[in-house]
């Protein structure tokens, strides 16, 4: 079986250090494409196949990563159409927000198999959280495999398509929104003379353990705060400020802006 990458940024390294790291498929066995010679050059020094265009790499691959930016997934997969490969044997599977499996196969003129999949950046680390879903018609041997590769690089959870635009800013826009409170709380942390270098690792700390706490302890999220937050106490008075700023209507709303956008990256 031949497993090809359309794209080799960021998140198509990521899953192809996954697979060889795990032993998923040999390096004989991946091919790429991108548009940067010098992206395929470096994995071509790794040992894998660059191709020459999207087209002999679609009709060289059983398994086929859509891992463009959404904005030029209608290009490329219109290329693809017009190619005269029998696309209905291939399985794609796109990383791209916004894009359903729906328009995949309408934008390529066949029925074929879409498996669709919302990943996270700390997959570069291997601790990446994978979204998946798959249309009807996804053998489920080649749906265990390609939950085999996600779980590589991190944990995996299978939803409805229904919920794949939601589900972006749970785990693949929220990287951005802890980054952004990790920033505020360094900000601040300086202006009361504490270096970067002391606060930053005590808050990424903080947050590993926190994170631990929510997943291993059996507590809610409601009961961890009421055990941080003594009455009169210092946490409390943090706290009120948040709740004075309606904190929770505050992530709602980004969150809800996230996944309005998915959907106007989708039509």
């Amino acid at each position: 079986m031949q497993l090809g990458f359309l794209g080799a940024g960021n998140m198509a390294s990521a899953i192809i250090n996954g697979i060889l790291s795990a032993d998923i498929f040999p390096k004989s066995s991946i091919h790429i494409y991108d548009i940067s010679e010098e992206k395929c050059a470096a994995f071509q020094e790794k040992g894998i196949t660059a191709e020459s265009d999207p087209i002999q790499l679609t009709e060289s691959c059983d398994m086929i990563f859509l891992a463009v930016k959404p904005q030029n997934m209608e290009e490329l997969l219109s290329s693809i159409r017009i190619s005269g490969i029998d696309l209905g044997v291939k399985i794609f599977t796109s990383i791209a927000a916004g894009i359903s499996t729906s328009y995949i196969q309408q934008t390529l003129g066949v029925d074929c198999p879409v498996i669709r999949a919302m990943p996270n950046t700390p997959l570069l680390i291997g601790q990446g959280a994978t979204a998946l879903c798959k249309t009807a018609n996804v053998p489920d041997s080649m749906f265990d495999l390609v939950h085999g590769i996600f779980s590589s690089c991190g944990m995996v959870h299978v939803i409805d398509e229904a919920q794949m635009n939601a589900v972006i800013s749970v785990n693949g826009s929220s990287p951005a929104y802890i980054y952004l409170f990790a920033k505020a709380a360094v900000d601040y942390a300086a202006s009361q003379g504490i270096d970067p270098s002391v606060s930053l690792p005590l808050f990424c700390q903080t947050l590993k353990g926190s994170a631990a706490m929510l997943t291993d302890s059996g507590h809610t999220p409601e009961e961890l705060i009421r055990m941080v937050s003594s009455p009169g106490g210092t946490t409390l008075a943090a706290l009120d400020v948040f709740y004075q700023h309606d904190f929770s209507q505050l992530v709602a709303e980004a969150m809800d802006a996230c996944t309005r956008r998915a959907g106007e990256i989708g039509k």
